[in-house]
């Protein structure tokens, strides 16, 4: 059988593939699942996966005219970032590195001393960000911090998205570099004070990674396989977010995972806050590492109540030990599927209080007034739910519900949105599938939504 587009995401603990066709007709055709195989060689759990479609699709053979990739294996994208002042470049470069699917391991401003050149090596990052100045603004701090930088002799890809007058010293202090090559110059991502230009920062993040960036073993064998571009998963989630924005409007997606949380939003601010915004990105995205529903388990479930944990299954003392010393990430009881919807409704609730801004109470001369605080996600239409808990556990559309209604201080909707589900989990598939096939990717993600229009 032949498919038109393959769509691969090998992820730290598991490899899915998705099938499609996108020519003549637009659908979702399955998907097949296996282990990643991270210790050996990522091809065979891709291969082993592809059987496992195989075997949904009731077919012996599967071939395909393009095949795309998005990657989490072996931790991810990690990222490094420098700047100037932390709350202006740094926290520019740092949004749109997140924003673009990173993982960041250390953020540090102003020059770099010995103690952070010690920390970026000791983190072995896939990728350094190195910003600082606005255009024609301060140019000491970025142009040190990319030598320091170039110094190192890390053999990895540096981007510089600083001040723009740094550009010519940037070139000729690398034209004899061994690190030449690893090096990309990007226009300022703080150009002006409270103006954040993340978009080619971004950009040049997914095509650095796609040319440099070897996560796991096999990785370079991949390439064997994937015919069209690889991009870091939570970059693709946030890809698929931003075309579906399109067409929904403000829009808020929430993942839970194994390992992570991660929330993306897309939206304006209110008029009543537009001029407390300056300085927002339209874009956030939000990765929480201590929040996940396998690898942190432990974590999230210190935040529970055991009295009322224990009240909500039924369940005793001994009963829930026995639970957690046996707990894996597929909940095959419907006991072990309660224990996991509430660990995703811990997952969701803290990570929404740090992803969405606040209202915050004052007093001036005037008397009390309530002063916005952070990201306003007030004008939000649509949230989107992703993520293996949130599609496959039933009734996830309330844990949402419940913290709109519980939260009157954070900056959420106040009228009434839409809640849907990825049922057919493809938006980390779709993301780098629309680098390529945009209105196709748009009316797939339509149809997993359940969207009928």
């Amino acid at each position: 059988m032949k498919v038109d587009v393959l769509v691969a995401e090998i992820g730290s603990t598991t490899t899915l593939v998705n099938a499609f066709n996108i020519y003549d007709t637009i659908e979702y055709l399955g998907s097949g699942v296996a282990n990643t195989t991270v210790d050996t060689d990522v091809r065979e759990g891709l291969q082993e996966a592809i059987k496992c479609l195989e075997n949904t699709l009731n077919v012996e053979g599967l071939t395909y005219n393009e095949m795309f990739a998005s990657s989490s294996a072996a931790g991810g994208l990690k990222v490094t970032v420098s700047g100037l002042v932390y709350e202006m470049t740094v926290r520019a470069a740092k949004e749109a590195a997140l924003n673009a699917g990173a993982n960041i391991h250390l953020v540090t401003a102003g020059i770099l001393d010995e103690d952070d050149l010690e920390r970026i090596v000791s983190i072995k990052p896939n990728m350094i960000l190195v910003a600082g100045g606005t255009d024609y603004g301060e140019k000491k701090v970025a142009i040190e911090n990319i030598k320091k930088v170039e110094q190192l002799q890390l053999n990895i890809p540096i981007i510089y998205a600083g001040n723009i007058e740094n550009h010519y010293g940037i070139d000729k202090y690398f034209k004899h570099s061994s690190q030449k090559n690893y090096l990309k110059v990007v226009e300022n991502v703080y150009p002006r004070v409270d103006f954040l230009n993340i978009l080619p920062l971004r950009q040049a993040i997914h095509e650095t990674f796609e040319e440099h960036i070897i996560h796991a073993n096999g990785m370079k064998h991949v390439k064997e396989m994937v015919n069209q571009s690889i991009m870091p998963t939570p970059g693709s989630v946030m890809e698929s977010t931003m075309i579906i924005s399109e067409t929904l409007g403000n829009v808020m997606t929430i993942d839970v995972g194994g390992a992570t949380t991660d929330i993306h939003s897309i939206a304006t601010p209110s008029e009543e806050f537009k001029k407390y915004s300056e300085g927002y990105a339209k874009e956030k995205r939000t990765v929480e590492g201590d929040l996940g529903v396998f690898v942190n388990f432990k974590k999230v479930l210190e935040a529970l109540d055991k009295t009322q944990l224990k009240a909500r299954l039924n369940i005793n003392d001994k009963e829930l030990n026995k639970l957690i010393n046996n707990y894996t990430y597929m909940p095959k009881t419907p006991l072990e599927r309660k224990l996991v919807y509430e660990l995703t409704k811990v997952c969701v609730h803290k990570a929404l209080d740090r992803h969405v801004g606040d209202l915050m109470k004052v007093y001036t001369s005037n008397g009390q007034k309530f002063i916005p605080e952070g990201k306003d996600l007030t004008q939000i239409q649509t949230i989107i739910l992703t993520g293996g808990p949130l599609i496959h556990l039933e009734n996830t559309e309330v844990i949402v519900e419940e913290y709109l209604e519980n939260n009157p201080q954070k900056l959420l909707p106040k009228n009434k949105v839409d809640i849907l589900k990825d049922h057919d989990y493809i938006m980390s598939s779709i993301g780098v599938l629309s680098l390529k096939h945009k209105e196709e990717s748009i009316q797939l993600l339509k149809q997993s939504f359940r969207i009928h229009r």
